[in-house]
């Protein structure tokens, strides 16, 4: 029986338990992995104040997002290929938002079909969409998430070319697999998560095929610009979010375009190696847009603190990826469930070691020095 106490814990059980490809696959980031790290890092540098007695004993963790109640300050980002964790990782996650009434974003390059998946969500879904460099293609998934009850888009758009992520190449990472002499020795070293794929099926991308097209993950998006993002805005009617906004004069941009929402995300370190960390970025856009503009964060959360130090410094609500894939890996729903555990239970203890009652009071007199 595995037991969780830290993102830690299911990181390493995780790698002794996926094969070498698929691990390097989830845990890998762009170069050598130094913005993957200094985004953790810049984040850990954050010393949080504490307060006393300010009678803490009741607390919530509950916050407004686009005018619904979330249960938890956290949700699941849009990350392409979940069940490449463990079969049916895509709908775990989404039973997860189910239970907690948080968003879990639905990927373009999800292993479940969008339907499937704000089906088994209730509704707490998000459609996150790549511009493919088809047009043609991408109104067709939109108009599909439209009909299926997506209310929220979220538009990814730091991957103009994907990140080089020498963790990948060198186990032969590709989508679908290429069966090789290594990666055959890497399956059979790893035969619980072999077998499970055997008998389950084997990952693939749900949302393409016929006329959606075909997904290529390595494609270019370079074509992607201003006026593609001014003819998105005017065709989805619904709440549209930025994800993937490191620069102050984008950010700036994107707020008068009318655009709902910027999640700030160096996409966990996986595109720019010596890209600035997230974190950074995030206060430098609170800054620049003022207070109510809502922001969202994603990259180098590790704790259920690093939560908190995110609400700190602007985040109105916090996406986690990696960290739920290790511990899906690690111990299937179970292991999720244990993870969230740990997020809101740290996030519990360090509102009450600060002195609040709830995410809503969290701002940056929290942190250290800050007057």
């Amino acid at each position: 029986m595995v037991d969780i106490h830290t993102c830690t814990d299911a990181r390493d059980i995780a790698r002794k338990r996926l094969p070498w490809m698929v691990f390097d696959y989830i845990d890998g980031a762009a170069g050598e992995g130094a913005g993957e790290q200094l985004n953790r890092d810049a984040i850990r540098d954050i010393r949080l104040q504490p307060r006393v007695l300010n009678n803490v004993e009741h607390r919530s963790l509950a916050v407004e997002l686009f005018g619904k109640s979330a249960g938890l300050p956290f949700g699941v980002s849009p990350m392409g290929m979940c069940n490449l964790a463990a079969p049916g990782a895509d709908l775990m996650l989404a039973r997860l938002a189910r239970e907690h009434t948080v968003p879990v974003g639905a990927s373009t390059a999800a292993s479940t079909s969008l339907e499937n998946i704000i089906a088994q969500a209730e509704g707490n879904a998000w459609f996150q969409l790549y511009f493919s460099g088809n047009e043609q293609s991408s109104e067709a998934l939109l108009d599909r998430a439209k009909a299926a009850g997506y209310e929220t888009l979220v538009l990814t758009v730091d991957v103009p070319e994907v990140g080089r992520r020498p963790r990948e190449l060198r186990r032969g990472f590709k989508m679908p697999f290429k069966i090789g002499p290594a990666q055959f020795i890497d399956f059979a070293m790893h035969p619980h998560w072999s077998l499970n794929a055997l008998f389950k099926g084997r990952p693939a991308l749900a949302n393409f095929g016929g006329s959606y097209g075909e997904f290529d993950r390595t494609a270019s998006r370079a074509g992607a610009d201003w006026d593609l993002l001014q003819r998105l805005r005017d065709k989805w009617q619904g709440k549209l979010v930025l994800k993937g906004v490191l620069s102050v004069q984008d950010a700036l941009r994107i707020k008068s375009m009318g655009i709902d929402s910027i999640q700030v995300s160096s996409h966990g370190g996986r595109q720019l190696d010596g890209a600035l960390p997230a974190i950074t970025a995030l206060t430098n856009i609170r800054a620049a847009l003022g207070g109510d503009y809502p922001l969202f964060f994603d990259s180098g959360i590790r704790s259920g603190e690093d939560i908190v130090k995110a609400y700190a410094a602007g985040a109105n609500f916090v996406f986690i990826g990696r960290p739920f894939l290790y511990a899906i890996a690690a111990a299937g729903e179970r292991g999720l469930a244990q993870m969230t555990d740990v997020f809101s239970q740290e996030a519990s203890i360090a509102l009450a070691q600060l002195g609040l009652c709830d995410m809503q009071s969290v701002n940056s007199n929290v942190i250290a020095g800050h007057s």
